[in-house]
C-alpha cells in the first residue's frame, strides 16, 4: 500500500505543478522539480505541513479564532471548488476547439504535397534555363560594359576639351552661373591631368574664369544691377574660392542703401493700392507698381538668403536690416493715413507689406519679424480707426463753415437751413459709410486680422464714444461757447472770438445737437450692437466703451446750453443796441416827443431777424397765446396796459386822467396776481422768440431805471412802449409777461421821472398812426426797388 501511495503522490504533485504553471500569476510559483522554500504555515506553499500547521493553530488560538478560521477556509474552499470547475469548463472548450482546428488543416493539406513537387519541378526548369543564358550572355556583357566605360570616358575627355568653348560661350550670353558650374564640374580632371595631356585646355578655362571673376566682381559692386543679382555674383565668387570675406562691410552697405528704394512712400502707396489687383493678365501685371515691389523685395530676400551662406557672421546686421525695412513700411503706412484712405486701400497696402514680412521671414525666421510686425500693426490700424473718426468729425464741421453765413443770405437764401440739412447728411452718410470700411477690416481674412478682432471691435466702440464726445466740444467750440486749446491745436476748430461768430451757426448747431441725440446715436447703437458687439478688454484701456446713454445726456446738456447761448448773443447785440440808445442823450434836457424813436425800428428789425432764423431751423410749436386775463385772472388788474385808444376819449381834462392812469398802474401792481416771466426754454420757434423778448424787455427796463428823465423824456418812453406793444404781441405766444414786462419800463420810467405827466391818449394815438403809415410807405417803396 505504500508502495502505490508514492506514484499517486507523485501524479498529483505533476498535475498540480503543471496548473501552477498556466494559471498562476508568478511563474516562480511553478517551478517543476525545483525545491522552493516557505514557511510552514504558508497553506499555499508547496512544502506546506497540515498537521504541524493544525498544532500551531491549536497552541496560538482560542476556541472563537479556530470556529473563525474554519468558516473562513469553507469559504474559500467553496470558491476554490467553483474556480476549478470553471477551469474545467474553459480547458474543455479549448481542447474543442483545438480538436476542430486540427481536422480542418488535416483537410486543407491534403493533395498538397503533390503540388509542392511540382512547383519545385517548375522552379528546377527555370534556374537551368536562366544558367544557360547567363553562360551564353556572359562574354557579350563584358563587352557591352567595356564599351559603356569608354562611351563615358570618352564624353568626358571630349567635355574637357570643349570647356574653353562653353565658358566663352557662357561669358558672351553673361550665364556665369551655368560657367561656374561647368569649370567646378571639369576641376577634378585638370587637376590631375592639367599639367600633361589637357594642359591647353586648361590654361584657356583659367583664362576664360579670371575673365567670368572680374565680370562678376563688376557686377558685384554696379548699382545698376538688382540686389538679386549682386548675391548671386558673391554666391559665385565664393565657389570659385575668390576671398569675399573682404567685401562684407561693401555688400551688406549696398544692401543697406537698398532699403530706400524698397519703402512704400506714402506718394507712392496711392498708386500701388490703385494698380494692385487691377489686371488679371499676366503680361500687363509684370508691369503694375505693386508687382515690380514684390519682385524687388523678393530679390532683396534672397540677397540676404545668400549673404547669410556667404557670411554666417553677419545674421545680426542682416536681422536689423530685415527689421529696419519691416519699421519702415508701417512708419510710411502712418504717414499714408493721416490723409483721407478708404478702408479698401489702406488693406490693399498692408497686404503688400505683410507679403514683404512673409518674404523676409522665411528667409530670416529668427529675426522674429512675425512678432514685431503684430505689434507694428496694432497701433497702425488703432491709428486708422481714430483718423476714421477724425476725418468724419472734420467732415462734418467742413460742412458746417463752407457756407458762408451773413445777415443778408441767412435771410434771404435759407442758408441756415441748408447747412443744417447738410450737416445733417454728412453725419448720417459719414457714419454709415465708417461703419462700411470697418466692416471690411473685420472681414479681412489676414491671419494678424483675424487675432485682432476683438481689439479692432473695442477700437471702434471706443472710437465712437470719443467721437461723439470730441464732436460735442467742437460744437461747442465753433459757437464761441468754450475756447477749447486742444481742438485748435488739432486743426479742428479755427478760432473765433465769441463776437465774430453768427448767432445763425449757433442755433444751427443746437438743432445739430438735438438730431445727434435723437437719430444718430441711436442707430449707431444698433448697428454696434448687431454688428460689432463684444471687443478685448484691452482695447478699453484708454476709455470706456461706447455708451450711448451718457452720450445721449451729453448732447441734450450740450443743445439746451447751444440754444440759451443763442439766445444769449441776440439779447446781447440788442441790448448793445439799447444801451447807446439811453446812453447817448442827456434826458433832463430832452426835447417834447414829435415821433417813434429809430431804436425802435432797430429793435423790432432785430427781431425780426431772430424770427427769420429760428424759422429756418427749428420746428413750428403748439402756438397758444397767453392773455393777459390767463396769467392775472381779472381784467381789472391790467391796469398797467394802454386801453383802446377811442375808449379813452373822454371828456375830462387830460392831465388829470393822465395821472388817473399812472396812479392805476401803480395801484394794479400792487394787487395783480405773479406773472411767471422767464420760463423752460423749449426747441421751438415761438419759446425761442418769446424768451428773446423778454430778456431784451427786462434790459431795457434795467436801463430805463440807470436814468434820469424830465417829463419830455417819460413821454418820449410811454410813446415807444405804445408803440411795441403792438408788434410785439404778435410776435409771441406770452402776451401776459410781454404786458407785465411792458408795464414795468413804464413804471421805472415813471419812477426816474422828475415831473410825471403822461402823453395825452389822443396825441400817443396820432404819433403812433403817423409812424404806421410812415413804416407802411417806406416798406413799399423797399418792395418796389427790389421788384425793378
Amino acid at each position: 500500500m505504500a508502495t502505490e501511495a508514492a506514484p499517486m503522490d507523485e501524479k498529483a504533485k505533476r498535475m498540480r505543478d503543471l496548473l501552477s504553471s498556466f494559471y498562476a500569476p508568478d511563474p516562480s510559483i511553478s517551478t517543476s522539480g525545483s525545491s522552493i522554500s516557505a514557511s510552514f504555515d504558508n497553506i499555499n506553499s508547496t512544502s506546506f505541513d497540515a498537521d504541524q500547521y493544525m498544532d500551531l493553530m491549536i497552541k496560538k488560538s482560542n476556541l472563537e479564532v479556530l470556529l473563525q478560521r474554519h468558516v473562513q477556509m469553507a469559504a474559500e474552499i467553496k470558491n476554490l471548488d467553483t474556480d476549478l470547475q470553471m477551469l474545467v469548463y474553459e480547458n474543455y472548450n479549448k481542447f474543442i476547439s483545438a480538436t476542430d482546428t486540427i481536422k480542418r488543416m488535416k483537410s486543407n493539406i491534403f493533395g498538397m504535397e503533390g503540388n509542392m513537387d511540382q512547383l519545385l519541378h517548375k522552379i528546377m526548369s527555370v534556374q537551368s534555363r536562366s544558367d544557360g543564358v547567363n553562360t551564353s550572355l556572359f562574354e557579350k556583357r563584358e563587352h557591352i560594359e567595356k564599351l559603356h566605360r569608354t562611351r563615358n570616358l570618352l564624353r568626358k575627355v571630349q567635355f574637357i576639351y570643349d570647356l574653353p568653348a562653353r565658358l566663352q560661350k557662357c561669358i558672351k550670353s553673361e550665364t556665369y552661373g551655368d560657367a561656374v558650374r561647368f569649370y567646378i564640374g571639369a576641376m577634378p580632371i585638370l587637376k590631375v591631368y592639367g599639367d600633361t595631356s589637357f594642359q591647353d585646355c586648361r590654361r584657356a578655362s583659367e583664362e576664360a574664369i579670371e575673365i567670368i571673376i572680374k565680370n562678376l566682381q563688376t557686377k558685384l559692386f554696379s548699382d545698376s544691377e538688382s540686389i538679386q543679382a549682386r548675391a548671386e555674383a558673391a554666391v559665385l565668387l565664393k565657389q570659385l574660392d575668390v576671398p569675399v570675406d573682404s567685401l562684407k562691410d561693401k555688400l551688406l552697405e549696398k544692401l543697406e542703401q537698398s532699403l530706400d528704394g524698397l519703402q512704400i512712400k506714402p506718394e507712392e502707396a496711392s498708386l500701388l493700392a490703385e494698380h494692385n489687383d487691377s489686371s488679371n493678365d499676366a503680361e500687363s501685371n509684370e508691369q503694375l507698381p505693386a508687382k515690380i515691389h514684390e519682385d524687388a523685395v523678393r530679390g532683396f530676400s534672397e540677397a540676404m538668403r545668400a549673404y547669410r551662406e556667404i557670411f554666417p557672421d553677419s545674421e545680426e546686421r542682416l536681422f536689423k536690416l530685415a527689421k529696419a525695412l519691416t519699421a519702415m513700411h508701417f512708419e510710411n503706412l502712418e504717414l499714408y493715413i493721416r490723409k483721407r484712405v478708404s478702408a479698401a486701400d489702406f488693406l490693399r497696402i498692408f497686404r503688400i507689406i505683410w507679403e514683404d514680412v512673409i518674404l523676409m521671414d522665411e528667409v530670416l525666421p529668427e529675426a522674429e519679424l512675425s512678432d514685431l510686425s503684430a505689434e507694428a500693426a496694432q497701433v497702425t490700424v488703432k491709428k486708422f480707426v481714430a483718423r476714421t473718426f477724425s476725418h468724419l468729425q472734420q467732415d462734418i464741421s467742413d460742412t458746417i463753415l463752407k457756407f458762408d453765413i451773413n445777415q443778408k443770405e441767412a435771410v434771404e437764401e435759407e442758408v441756415l437751413k441748408v447747412v443744417l440739412e447738410a450737416s445733417k447728411k454728412a453725419g448720417i452718410q459719414g457714419t454709415t459709410d465708417i461703419f462700411q470700411d470697418f466692416r471690411q477690416l473685420l472681414d479681412e481674412n489676414i491671419g494678424i486680422f483675424v487675432k485682432m478682432k476683438d481689439l479692432i471691435i473695442g477700437w471702434i466702440q471706443n472710437g465712437f464714444q470719443d467721437f461723439f464726445r470730441s464732436l460735442e466740444a467742437q460744437f461747442l467750440a465753433l459757437s464761441g461757447k468754450t475756447s477749447s486749446s486742444k481742438d485748435i491745436e488739432g486743426g479742428l476748430v479755427e478760432g473765433k472770438s465769441s463776437d465774430k461768430i453768427h448767432a445763425g451757426l449757433i442755433l444751427v448747431l443746437a438743432q445739430l445737437s438735438v438730431f445727434v441725440e435723437q437719430k444718430v446715436i441711436p442707430r449707431v447703437s444698433e448697428e454696434i450692437a448687431a454688428s460689432f458687439s463684444g471687443g478685448n478688454s484691452q482695447a478699453f484701456e484708454n476709455g470706456p466703451a461706447f455708451i450711448p446713454g451718457e452720450l445721449c445726456r451729453v448732447f441734450h446738456a450740450a443743445s439746451e446750453k447751444l440754444l440759451q447761448h443763442y439766445i444769449d448773443t441776440r439779447t446781447q447785440k440788442i441790448s448793445v443796441l439799447l444801451r447807446k440808445r439811453f446812453k447817448t442823450p442827456n434826458w433832463v434836457k430832452h426835447k417834447e416827443p414829435r415821433e417813434v424813436h429809430m431804436y425802435v425800428d432797430m429793435f423790432l428789425h432785430e427781431l425780426e431777424e431772430v424770427g427769420k432764423e429760428v424759422k429756418q431751423v427749428l420746428p413750428q410749436g403748439t402756438f397758444r397765446k397767453h392773455k393777459r386775463t390767463d396769467s392775472n385772472g381779472s381784467n381789472t388788474t391790467t391796469s398797467s396796459r394802454s386801453n383802446t385808444l377811442h375808449n379813452d376819449k373822454m371828456t375830462r381834462s387830460n392831465s388829470q386822467r393822465a395821472r388817473s392812469q399812472l396812479f392805476e398802474t401803480h395801484l394794479a401792481k400792487l394787487f395783480k396776481q405773479k406773472v411767471e416771466i422767464f420760463t423752460k426754454v423749449e426747441f421751438t420757434q415761438e419759446s425761442v422768440v418769446t424768451t428773446t423778448v423778454k430778456l431784451c424787455l427786462k434790459s431795457l427796463q434795467e436801463y430805463v431805471r440807470l436814468q434820469t428823465f424830465n417829463r419830455s423824456g417819460f413821454q418820449q418812453i410811454q410813446l415807444d412802449i405804445q408803440f411795441l406793444k403792438a408788434p410785439l404781441k404778435e410776435t409771441v405766444e406770452d402776451e401776459a409777461a410781454i404786458d407785465f414786462l411792458l408795464d414795468e419800463v413804464i413804471v421805472a420810467a415813471s419812477e426816474r421821472c422828475l415831473d410825471v405827466i403822461p402823453l395825452e391818449p389822443p396825441i400817443l394815438d396820432k404819433l403812433i398812426q403817423a409812424k404806421l403809415a410812415k413804416s407802411k410807405e417806406h416798406n413799399n417803396n423797399n418792395n418796389n426797388t427790389v421788384s425793378s
